[in-house]
Order: C-alpha cells, then sequence, then structure tokens
C-alpha cells in the first residue's frame, strides 16, 4: 500500500458517523440549546408551543416522527426560496464536492465565482460587478463601506422599522429600537420616513450623505413606499451626489414576482443591490453586493488595495456551485412567473376575507412576500377582548392566529415584527393551488374562532399572563 493510498483511507478509530451521533442524541436538542446555546429559544418555543420535533423536510413541507406533515409557509425566513432539498442543487453540492477543486487558494481565480457573477448580472442589466460573502447582513457592511468610501461622506440613512442586519454597520441602519439599543456608538445614520421625499431631501441638503439603503418592500410589517417614490427618492439622491443601496436580502430572487422587487418600478437601477438568502439553495450561506463598475473600481483602485475588501469564506466553490444551480432552476422551472400567479392567488383569496371578518383589517404585498394585518374589530365585545389583548401587549392578536395555525393546522408562520399585528407570509417559492388552498382553509377556521369566541381566545389569555410577568 502507497502513502497516498493509506492517507486516503479513514482510520475506524477515528471515523465520524454523523448518522450515529444523531440517533444517539437527536432527543437532547432542546436541552442542549438551553445549556449551551441563546437559551431564551426554547424557552420562548415552550411557551407558545412551537417545540415540535421535525425529523425530516422536502420542497414545503416538513414531516414529525409520526409522519405528520407540516405546511412551511416562512421559508427559513426566505432562505428556502425553493424548498427544501432541491434535487438539482443537492446534485450540485455532491459533484462539487466530488470534484476535489483546489478552493480558496487565495492566490489563483477560481471559474465558479466568475460564472456565478455573469449569471447574476444578466439578471441586474444596469450593474456591472460582484462581491461575494457569507450571507445578508455582510452584503449590506459591503455595500455601506463601498458607498462612504467613493462617496466620501459618513452618514447612510435607512427607513424607519428597516431591517438590514445586526452585525455593527447593519445595525447602524436597522430601524428597530429593540435591536439597537445598548450596542452604541455606531455609524452616523438617520431614519426618514418610509415615503417621505421631503425628509430625504432635508437630509441630503447638509451634504454629508453617501448613501440611502431601503428595502423596496419592507420585511416588517410588508410595507412599501407609495408608487414613483423610488424612483423619485433616485433622482434626489443622485442630484446630490449621493448613492442608492437596494437591500434584496430577503425581496430578491424571485420573491415579489419580478427578480428584484425594485424592478416593479420602472426607472429604479440602484448602485449597489444585496442579495443572500434565497441564492443559497438553503445550503451554504452566501451573500453578494452587486454594483456599478466605476465603484468596484474606485474601491480596488491599485494593486495595494486588492483584498481592501475581502472575506475569508466569500466566493467558496460550494456556495458558488449551490448559487448557480438555484438561478438555473429558477429559469427552467420559471420560478419568476409561479410566483407571480401563485402569489396572485393568495394574496386575492385573502383580500376576498376582510369584508368577512371585521378584526382582518389588510392583506398586503406583491408575489409571495404577503402580510395580514388585523386591526380594531367593530362589535363591543370584540372590542373588550381585543382592547385586553392591546393593554397587555401590542401583537398578541397576530400571535394568537399564529399559534393555531401549526397546533392544530399544522401550518408554519411568523408574526411579522415586534409589536405589530401583522403575519407574514414567505413560503417557498414553489408552491402551488394545493399549498393555497390548505394555507387559506386553515386561515379560514382560525378566523371562525377568534370572532365566535372559541379556544383561541384561551390561549390568548395565557399570552396575556405571560407579557404581563415580562414586563
Amino acid at each position: 500500500m502507497t502513502t497516498a493510498e493509506s492517507a486516503s483511507e479513514p482510520s475506524q478509530a477515528g471515523e465520524f458517523d454523523l448518522g450515529k451521533l444523531l440517533a444517539e442524541r437527536g432527543a437532547e436538542r432542546y436541552e442542549l440549546h438551553t445549556r449551551h446555546l441563546n437559551h431564551q429559544l426554547p424557552r420562548m418555543l415552550h411557551t407558545i408551543g412551537f417545540d415540535k420535533v421535525y425529523e425530516r423536510a422536502e420542497g414545503a413541507y416538513f414531516w414529525d416522527a409520526d409522519g405528520n406533515d407540516y405546511l412551511d409557509m416562512l421559508a427559513g425566513f426566505g432562505v428556502m426560496g425553493l424548498g427544501r432539498h432541491h434535487p438539482v442543487v443537492r446534485k450540485a453540492l455532491h459533484d462539487v464536492l466530488d470534484a476535489g477543486l483546489a478552493d480558496l487558494t487565495r492566490f489563483d481565480c477560481q471559474p465558479l465565482p466568475g460564472l456565478l457573477a455573469e449569471k447574476l448580472l444578466a439578471h441586474s442589466p444596469h450593474l456591472d460587478r460582484v462581491f461575494f460573502g457569507n450571507s445578508g447582513t455582510e452584503a449590506v457592511e459591503g455595500a455601506l463601506k463601498f458607498a462612504r468610501f467613493v462617496t466620501g461622506r459618513p452618514r447612510v440613512l435607512y427607513c424607519a422599522h428597516a431591517f438590514h442586519g445586526l452585525t455593527t454597520g447593519s445595525l447602524s441602519v436597522n430601524g428597530e429600537s429593540g435591536f439597537r439599543d445598548g450596542f452604541a456608538p455606531l455609524l452616523p445614520d438617520t431614519a426618514v420616513p418610509l415615503g417621505d421625499l421631503d425628509a430625504l431631501e432635508r437630509e441630503l441638503r447638509k451634504g454629508d450623505v453617501a448613501a440611502l439603503i431601503v428595502e423596496p418592500i419592507q420585511g416588517k410589517g410588508v410595507l412599501e413606499g407609495p408608487p414613483g417614490w423610488l424612483r423619485a427618492a433616485q433622482e434626489l439622491l443622485h442630484r446630490h451626489k449621493a448613492l442608492l443601496i437596494a437591500d434584496e436580502v430577503q425581496t430578491g430572487l424571485g420573491r415579489t414576482g419580478d427578480f428584484y422587487a425594485y424592478q416593479h418600478e420602472d426607472g429604479v437601477e440602484p448602485d449597489l443591490v444585496c442579495v443572500a438568502k434565497a441564492l443559497s439553495g438553503g445550503y451554504v450561506p452566501v451573500g453578494a453586493t452587486i454594483g456599478k463598475d466605476w465603484i468596484f473600481k474606485k474601491v480596488y483602485s491599485s494593486m495595494d488595495r486588492v483584498l481592501v475588501h475581502s472575506a475569508s469564506f466569500g466566493s467558496n466553490a460550494q456556495a458558488m456551485a449551490a448559487g448557480l444551480a438555484v438561478l438555473s432552476v429558477m429559469e427552467d422551472e420559471q420560478i419568476v412567473a409561479n410566483v407571480r400567479a401563485t402569489g396572485e392567488q393568495l394574496r386575492s383569496r385573502l383580500a376576498a376575507l376582510t369584508d368577512q371578518y371585521e378584526m382582518l383589517a389588510e392583506v398586503r404585498g406583491r408575489g409571495l412576500m404577503i402580510g395580514i394585518e388585523f386591526g380594531r374589530p367593530r362589535s363591543l365585545k370584540l372590542r373588550s377582548r381585543w382592547a385586553m389583548l392591546q393593554a397587555a401587549r401590542k401583537g398578541l392578536f397576530a400571535q394568537m392566529v399564529v399559534v393555531p395555525l401549526l397546533q392544530r393546522h399544522r401550518i408554519l408562520t411568523q408574526v411579522s415584527g415586534d409589536h405589530m399585528e401583522v403575519i407574514k407570509l414567505i413560503p417557498p417559492l414553489i408552491i402551488g393551488e394545493r399549498e393555497v388552498d390548505r394555507f387559506v382553509d386553515a386561515f379560514t377556521a382560525v378566523m371562525d374562532d377568534a370572532h365566535n369566541g372559541g379556544l383561541v381566545w384561551d390561549f390568548g389569555k395565557t399570552l396575556v399572563k405571560q407579557a404581563v410577568a415580562n414586563r
């Protein structure tokens, strides 16, 4: 036996067996998390009854140990755009591992990053270059750095209620105080109301603004500015020598019925675009900062600055293979067209229920990014119950709907943000009429129960007690 052959064979004594480890220790999952990770997560899951044990997943579904299926209308906060374990993405990852590429040498140019950049840029015709990192917040960090460097200005504007990530730079443009509290000092920043051009122009006149970063549709609350606002904001920014950054981490790659959400408005061409989440195929973390040629050339202005912005795991072969497979599936399976058709069917069927349920205030959104907002009812009996929840903590009614959707109907959803009476639906982009029927039927049953004073309100009392205890 040669030395090379000997080195390639695993040692039986030290061989790692993942299946055996999970079989032996998998049942300890919640205990392990409580002991070694964020101890508040299992506590929260136990409190609201979300402490399920899922054994496997495929497409838009999970299964528990008893074989019950659960419909996923959350998609891992948008990461699972193609659902779980898409066979094309799985095969691409097997293939790239089997290829044994000389990856991350740092001193060569591998083909996969260039090929993925080329494919991404084909969907971004006014943009020219890509930087690959590892997450959405990292994509935002890159955009903030690039904008501040090329403009020579320190301040970045963002919109109230925005969410751009939780690392320090991204946190500086996060519109939710609950995430920011206790982490100051942050970068120079100023919030402006979404859709308020006058407020934007007042800040731009100060002459120190590098950029405005904006989610074309905000994840928190599923909110967007009025028609024409984004293009007008772009024109104001460019007039004042500032940049427009579009955060498409959640809205990009077909989520809203176009490849990017900003494409719903003619003439909008951001200077920098951030993507991540669905580009991963649900397997390998990846993020991308996409920008205009002049921005990249100014940042990387000489060989001395070749590594002025980089990432240790950026452009790794597994992430690039996953991204290429995702974009291939999107084209081959016409994912964007499916999102447009299925999203319209789901949104219109839910919107038709607003006349039927007085606590259902509005259904809004684009494609498969839908917000269901609840509001104060008209009838006296329901108003008193609504007031009880609001006095304890805003957002409890939405949580009252989310919990029975999972417990009784095996559908996973989320409340759209803290202190908001909004449920956000961001299911895998592959769902169809079957999943629309299941969700609408379940949602109707829960709303019937809520309006008839059923078991939903018993859980509401539990939530009130918990909210009061946490004050």
